[in-house]
């Protein structure tokens, strides 16, 4: 898109042959947001978030994480 700047920070693979991309975007107005870009087959879902919404979704995902990683553990 015209009037932004974009560094990639990560590439993941996703189960069920998913990607998610996320980027660092800088827009021309000063304004910086985290661009998440799912890719299902030939689909594209993108939007942006500002960092409090991407710390409180960081919190939930690593705590769900952590359950599910436990839960592993003692064998469900």
């Amino acid at each position: 898109m015209d009037g932004e700047k974009k560094e990639r920070l990560e590439t993941l693979v996703a189960p069920f042959g998913r990607e998610i991309r996320l980027d660092d975007v800088l827009f021309d107005s000063g304004m910086r947001l985290m661009r998440i870009t799912i890719r299902e087959g030939k689909r594209f879902t993108q939007f942006d978030i500002d960092a409090p919404t991407a710390e409180a979704w960081a919190q939930v995902m690593k705590l769900w994480a952590e359950r599910e990683q436990a839960r592993e553990g003692q064998g469900r």
